[in-house]
This record gives C-alpha cells, sequence and structure tokens, in this order.
C-alpha cells in the first residue's frame, strides 16, 4: 500500500514528490525536491525510516544544493542521534525528524499526536536545514481548528500560519512554501484503513 503526493513551490521555482509505504519496519517516507535555491539549482532525494508508532529511526538526505554534494545518514537509536556517525546532543530528547525543505515530514509528526478538534501540542522536532549537516531543535504548536486545519506555529523561523492538511495526512496548502499539485492519490483508500485514523 502507498500513499503518493506532490508539492509545487509557491516561494521558489521547484516541485516535490513523496511516497508512504508500509514495510515490515513500520512505515518508510521517500521522496525528491527539486527547487531553486540561492546557491543555484537543488536536487534532494531523501527518506525517512518510522516504526510502527511513527517515531523516527533514521533518515537519509542525498543530492546536491548548486555546487555541494549533500550525503547524510541520521540514525535514532537508544543513545541518541548521530549524523554520518557524529553525536547531535542537541536533539537528543527529539523523536521526530524535520526536513526544511519538504512539507512531507509533518505527517509523521501529527501521526504521533493524533489530536481531535480543539486539542492544541507543543511538538518539538530534529530539525534539519537544507545544505546543513548537523540538527537543531525547532519548537512548534500545532492547534487543529477543524478536521482539516492545522493553526501551526514554529517561532524561531519565524513561521505561523493555517495548515490544510485532510485525513490522508499530508499537507495540501502550506501557506507560503507549498501547494498540492493533485492531492493524494495512488492507494489512499486502502493505506488509510490501515493507518486507523
Amino acid at each position: 500500500m502507498t500513499l503518493l503526493a506532490i508539492w509545487r513551490r509557491t516561494d521558489n521555482p521547484g516541485h516535490d514528490v513523496v511516497q508512504l509505504k508500509q514495510t515490515d519496519l513500520g512505515w518508510l517516507l521517500d521522496g525528491t525536491a527539486v527547487y531553486l535555491s540561492e546557491a543555484g539549482p537543488a536536487r534532494l532525494d531523501y527518506t525517512v525510516q518510522l516504526a510502527e508508532d511513527w517515531r523516527t529511526t533514521s533518515g537519509t538526505v542525498r543530492g546536491f544544493i548548486g555546487a555541494q554534494t549533500v550525503d547524510l545518514t541520521i540514525v535514532r537509536s537508544e543513545t541518541g542521534w548521530t549524523i554520518n556517525g557524529q553525536p547531535q546532543p542537541a536533539v537528543q530528547s527529539m523523536v521526530d525528524l524535520d526536513y526544511s525543505f519538504t512539507p512531507a515530514t509533518n505527517l509523521q509528526q501529527l501521526r504521533r499526536m493524533n489530536l481531535k478538534v480543539g486539542d492544541k501540542a507543543d511538538f518539538p522536532v530534529a530539525w534539519l536545514v537544507a545544505g546543513a549537516s548537523t540538527l537543531a531543535v525547532l519548537p512548534q504548536t500545532y492547534n487543529r481548528v477543524s478536521e482539516t486545519e492545522y493553526a501551526y506555529e514554529a517561532p524561531t523561523v519565524p513561521y505561523r500560519a493555517t495548515l490544510l492538511i485532510p485525513d490522508a495526512g499530508f499537507a495540501q496548502d502550506y501557506p507560503d512554501g507549498w501547494v498540492s499539485e493533485t492531492g493524494n492519490t495512488g492507494g489512499a483508500a486502502d493505506l488509510q484503513a490501515a493507518l486507523n485514523w
């Protein structure tokens, strides 16, 4: 079973495509972001491996940003986070990995929280900025204001907006960032049944 999404960037030229697959290990996000960065054209192939409870276990980011080569392997274990084997002490208590260059990595956070309408939660994550080689803590707040809308704030970025996120879990509208081209496709009904959300 696979859930697919594709977005067009609204701040710069670019697209992002991702698939969510159920695996023997839990769930796998597997995507590619292609966009125009300040350093020039960029292509980042990324994965996030998730346990059955949506906690991150590992991730990869490979490709280029302008002339910069990107080749990162991120691991979360009982002893903490590492990037290419280097400890990341700033994020040791985090359980979710969030990439700055794609809207795909909001999905696992929302799955884990499973907020009901009216619920609000502070939810910091281990954040990887495109081009960086270390993880930082990104404070976030989600407030589910309707069945499909979340008031979202990341004050250190700073960013504040209402995200449109249908039941399947991928954001359709991420103001000043991304907008869905075709919505969620590819076995969404079957995967939705498996997700029980």
